[in-house]
């Protein structure tokens, strides 16, 4: 089951995108320096397909992109639910911001346009520094592309 604390249009996320970023609790992973620890907590509103599907609704042409900004505590609905969303809302690009190392095994890439992985690690630095552990990949033809040096800082 995945709950969502809040949501936000944001521009910043996924390159060329404004998307809708729905904020995830329930989170397994426990980084240092996380900047929203409340998220490891059981708080929010169950994120039916029903009540995601009415989100989308309401921003309906204002949004390019859906980004699940969490919900590696069930992986498995993030891409129900995204996969949901594409035929509902057909054209509707799809995100997932993930704190895990690595990519579930047998994850169905056609669920998203876009994911972020990795913990945040502090001295390495946020996705804008060239030394960031954390990866962005655009997913194209069922593989990843990785394009985390747009976000570098020149």
């Amino acid at each position: 089951m995945l709950k969502y604390v809040n949501h936000d249009i944001v521009f910043q996320e996924y390159p060329d995108e404004v998307t809708l970023a729905i904020n995830l609790s329930l989170c397994p992973n426990f980084c240092p320096g996380c900047h929203s620890p409340q998220l490891s907590g059981d708080i929010g509103d169950e994120l039916t397909e029903l009540r995601l599907f009415s989100l989308l609704a309401d921003y309906e042409g204002e949004v390019t992109c859906v980004g699940l900004m969490g919900g590696d505590n069930d992986t498995a609905e993030v891409e129900r639910l995204l996969l949901a969303a594409k035929r509902e809302f057909p054209g509707l690009r799809t995100g997932w911001y993930s704190g895990r190392k690595e990519l579930p095994e047998g994850i169905r890439l056609e669920a998203f346009d876009y994911i972020k992985i990795g913990p945040y690690v502090a001295e390495c630095g946020p996705l804008t520094a060239r030394t960031t552990n954390q990866r962005l990949y655009r997913v194209k033809d069922y593989k990843l592309q990785d394009i985390t040096s747009r976000f570098w800082r020149k």
